[in-house]
């Protein structure tokens, strides 16, 4: 039986644990919508989507034309 495949909830969630756990420090960069993709085996869109809801809870800052960026200490809505 396949596995059933992540939600883009579960990868935010999962995003923001690795952020947690030291993984992805203030200011480093995420992976492309693309690698997110690869890594959870989703479409683009379903990443895209995570990463919104990033976006959205203040976890992360776009840049456009440069990337996806976790947000500095301090920064982060609740």
């Amino acid at each position: 039986m396949p596995a059933i495949p992540l939600s883009y909830v579960d990868i935010a969630a999962d995003v923001t644990a690795r952020i947690e756990a030291g993984e992805y420090q203030p200011g480093d960069k995420l992976p492309s919508y693309s690698k997110l993709a690869e890594l959870y085996s989703v479409s683009f869109s379903t990443a895209a989507r995570a990463v919104a809801l990033l976006r959205d809870r203040g976890v992360v800052v776009g840049a456009p034309g440069r990337g996806v960026y976790v947000r500095e200490q301090g920064g982060r809505r609740q």
